[in-house]
């Protein structure tokens, strides 16, 4: 049932991440945003494909997002600012010594709007992939498919 709400109301993917990046974990923490913000959100215009979580004054931001602004709002918000993050204080600590190991970042892979209508970000625990592994990641689905196609056939 919790995919289910997730698909219901997405607004952004990362779909690029997963082949950039090994995820080895995921968490779904909330986002501290303005009114405009909500509103453009809603709309269905925002992206993540660039963008990151890091550490500023020791909390985490997700930084480089874009949440285009929203026209009929009086007072609109700069797209491309520092948002914060919301999680309890011992997962926050967790994956800030998680991201300052060598290798590992955090990753937003979707950003969503869950059933009670409060907007949600899944990150991912990732270290990055070298050239090399995306190959056999390419080359490991293309078989997959295939064999799925050959098992369908017969």
């Amino acid at each position: 049932m919790k995919n289910v709400s997730k698909k219901i109301g997405r607004v952004a993917e990362n779909r690029r991440a997963r082949n950039d990046y090994q995820i080895e974990e995921t968490l779904e923490v909330g986002l501290v945003l303005l009114g405009s913000e909500v509103k453009s959100l809603r709309s269905g215009r925002a992206s993540i494909s660039e963008s990151y979580a890091s550490e500023n004054k020791g909390c985490l931001v997700l930084i480089n997002s874009n949440i285009p602004i929203y026209p009929a709002a009086r007072e609109n918000h700069e797209p491309k600012r520092m948002r914060q993050l919301l999680l309890k204080a011992k997962e926050r600590d967790k994956y800030l010594n998680m991201i300052r190991r060598e290798g590992y970042t955090l990753v937003p892979l979707a950003l969503y709007f869950n059933m009670n209508g409060i907007v949600k970000l899944t990150l991912g625990i990732a270290k990055g992939r070298k050239k090399q592994d995306k190959r056999d990641l390419n080359k490991q689905r293309d078989w997959d498919r295939q064999k799925q196609r050959i098992l369908k056939q017969y």
